[in-house]
């Protein structure tokens, strides 16, 4: 410490000061404050959300890729303000989320990372997605889904998620980026965990463009696949890659009604989660019908574990209040919806918090 004494400084470094500052315990007012402040911060979580959108949108990380820059460069780069960008940054650095240095200058982070276009794990178009108002405007009528018991979208829009986003090519074909970049984050561990090397072929069932069934396929070079979506999901596949040139297909359709016969593996990676209780039995009975007598169901979904902490389970079940029908379950719920489809668990491994593997057969 510049101009203290030696004797003084030895003494600092091993005689702590009791109870922190001035060697008063922390009092009930500082207790209060506390408490205040930390409200006071989930409370305006939005502005997090929204500054974490905007450097998405500005692709921010992109022009931090090649090295620090300051709030002026990056501002030059990105067609922005370079003042008001400087706050952003400095907020967002307040999380972790890029670092300023002595000099001014921004860096990535392990945090703004992903928000890289072409990083490895990259959320940039997700977080894109959930900055648009069709989120916002669900989040901001919360109360109404509470209510009601409905969900807040459609008390909005007047009419389901899905058929919005089918309505809206633009929309769409966003929403869709933002999921297999979700998705992408989560599949390698899924295809990691579970072990296919008795399986010949495998259903990706509402499988969006196919990341998950990608990297099983990558894997398990023995093995045959089908994604299987709506037509207008599958044809953004991303499949046609040379080591799976004729292992894989992509199909069509609707599964509620029916989905490709005869496999020995089929997947429902988040689709349980988007939907109520009545609508995943009724996609549960339609695998059930396809599958063969050995078939496995490998349902993967973030499931609810009790107490208080944190989990994202707990999370995407508020984003199904404000924009979709589904719900996050616990393990106890969901096994209860594979019995009512047809199905015995016989085992459920833990990869990710965000991604739970049930496996079930067919039950006699």
């Amino acid at each position: 410490m510049a101009g203290a004494r030696p004797e003084a400084a030895a003494v600092s470094k091993t005689t702590p000061t009791p109870h922190g500052a001035g060697g008063r315990p922390p009092g009930p007012a500082a207790a209060e404050q506390a408490v205040t402040g930390e409200l006071l911060e989930l409370a305006l979580g939005y502005v997090y959300s929204a500054a974490l959108h905007t450097a998405a949108r500005f692709a921010i990380a992109d022009h931090l890729a090649d090295g620090p820059r300051t709030a002026d460069e990056l501002a030059e780069a990105a067609q922005v303000d370079g003042p008001y960008l400087y706050r952003l940054l400095r907020f967002l650095a307040t999380k972790g989320v890029f670092r300023e240095d002595e000099e001014g200058r921004f860096h990535l982070t392990p945090l703004a990372e992903p928000l890289r276009t072409h990083a490895e794990r990259s959320l940039r178009d997700y977080i894109m997605v959930r900055g648009e108002a069709v989120f916002w405007e669900s989040a901001g009528h919360l109360h109404e889904a509470v209510r009601t018991g409905t969900t807040a979208f459609e008390h909005l829009y007047g009419v389901p998620f899905y058929d919005h986003v089918a309505a809206d090519a633009d929309l769409g074909k966003a929403f869709n980026s933002s999921m297999a970049a979700f998705s992408e984050t989560l599949s390698n561990d899924v295809a990691e965990a579970f072990d296919f090397s008795d399986a010949k072929s495998v259903v990706d069932v509402g499988g969006g463009r196919g990341g998950l069934l990608r990297a099983v396929l990558r894997r398990n070079a023995h093995m045959t696949g089908t994604l299987f979506d709506l037509p207008s999901v599958v044809a953004g596949h991303v499949l046609d890659l040379p080591e799976l040139v004729g292992r894989w297909s992509a199909q069509g359709g609707d599964f509620f009604t029916s989905v490709p016969a005869g496999a020995d593996v089929y997947l429902l990676k988040h689709v349980l989660a988007s939907w109520p209780d009545e609508e995943c039995v009724r996609i549960l009975r339609t695998c059930r019908r396809a599958m063969p007598a050995h078939g496995r169901l490998l349902a993967v979904n973030a499931m609810i574990p009790a107490g208080n902490e944190p989990h994202p389970g707990k999370t995407i079940d508020m984003l199904m209040m404000t924009v979709l029908n589904g719900k996050g379950r616990t393990r106890a719920e969901y096994e209860a919806l594979l019995t009512a489809g047809g199905f015995t668990v016989v085992r459920v491994l833990e990869p990710s918090p965000h991604a739970s593997v049930m496996e079930a057969v067919p039950a006699d």
